[in-house]
């Protein structure tokens, strides 16, 4: 008889080794990897989800950059849609020597400063007071009266500002109550700024405080409990756990503002702006509407066009890189 001298770490039956034996076995083969195919077959009802936006971004996003070629060729309407002839850089030194361009240019320039100074924090703001407010009905009611501007069209928007500052508008009407004169709010250049700025973020600060009260959600109680132990205020508390909590939802909020900031809202600017306030009203999307649609000068306005997206990607780019290197945080 022979005795056995040594503990075999795997017995030779083959029953799997006990629950708190978490050492890899000698020999084992890693699992293989799934290929593309093997996962499209089992999971094909998920990806069949993402067919209609993905032809959406194709036909309605990615063809339509073809057309961005009549910016070096000239196009006449009723010809090719491609352009007639090849121009090169002709329609490109037209804009870069039009100080008709130069002035909108700057005007884009301010009011996507603007908005992006005072629409940005605002929500943020915003979500930390209703973060703080206790009382569950009143916190719903103040969220459905701030969210309700978000779901009025830009058209109905457009028209409560425009009937709110007309010289006859409640607005001017308390101020003649005052004993003010009356204030051409809609017909004066230096308060074009100020009216969209006002009203966008009327329309935008509610909703966008839903994205901040998600990220809120997800910061750990245990924090705030250390911080209290440890004698820190609520303003402590704010500044030194929920702002760094929510600071990656921050950050990827503001990189795509900031790949935003030349495309000033459109819609809402041509319902407002009238000639008066044209030196401060006008920005790069209204004067090509007007140079593109109305004067049929097409292969000017895509020049202008593909030169104002040019501009959005690389602040988009350098916010991303800026944020990656500094904070750590980025969306790619």
């Amino acid at each position: 008889m022979t005795t056995r001298t040594a503990v075999d770490p795997e017995p030779a039956t083959g029953n799997p080794p006990p629950p708190g034996d978490i050492a890899p076995r000698r020999g084992r083969r890693p699992a293989a990897r799934r290929t593309w195919r093997q996962a499209l077959r089992r999971d094909w009802q998920l990806y069949s989800l993402a067919v209609l936006p993905l032809a959406f971004f194709l036909v309605f996003r990615y063809l339509p950059m073809i057309g961005n070629v009549i910016a070096f060729r000239r196009f006449e309407p009723g010809g090719s849609i491609l352009g007639e002839q090849w121009v090169g850089l002709r329609y490109v030194r037209m804009f870069l020597t039009d100080p008709t361009f130069w002035q909108v240019f700057t005007n884009t320039l301010w009011l996507g400063a603007l908005t992006l100074l005072f629409c940005f924090p605002v929500p943020i703001v915003l979500a930390l007071l209703f973060n703080e407010v206790r009382t569950r009905a009143l916190k719903r009611f103040v969220q459905s009266v701030s969210y309700l501007p978000h779901f009025l069209s830009v058209v109905i928007v457009a028209g409560i500002t425009t009937q709110m500052l007309a010289a006859d508008g409640p607005v001017n009407q308390a101020l003649e109550s005052l004993g003010r004169a009356p204030v051409a709010f809609l017909q004066e250049p230096g308060w074009f700024r100020t009216v969209f700025v006002g009203s966008e973020i009327w329309q935008t600060a509610g909703w966008g405080t839903i994205l901040y009260l998600a990220a809120l959600t997800t910061i750990d109680e245990d924090l705030y409990e250390a911080a209290r132990i440890d004698g820190a205020g609520r303003w402590r508390q704010i500044w030194h756990v929920t702002l760094p909590g929510i600071r990656p939802t921050m950050i990827t909020l503001l990189i795509l503002n900031i790949g935003t900031f030349m495309a000033v809202g459109f819609e809402k600017v041509l319902l407002l702006y009238n000639p008066l306030t044209y030196p401060t009203a006008d920005v790069i999307s209204t004067y090509l509407y007007r140079t593109g649609v109305e004067s049929n000068s097409f292969s000017y306005a895509a020049a202008i066009g593909l030169f104002e997206a040019v501009i959005g990607l690389v602040l988009i780019a350098s916010a991303n890189l800026l944020s990656r290197r500094t904070v750590g945080t980025s969306l790619w």
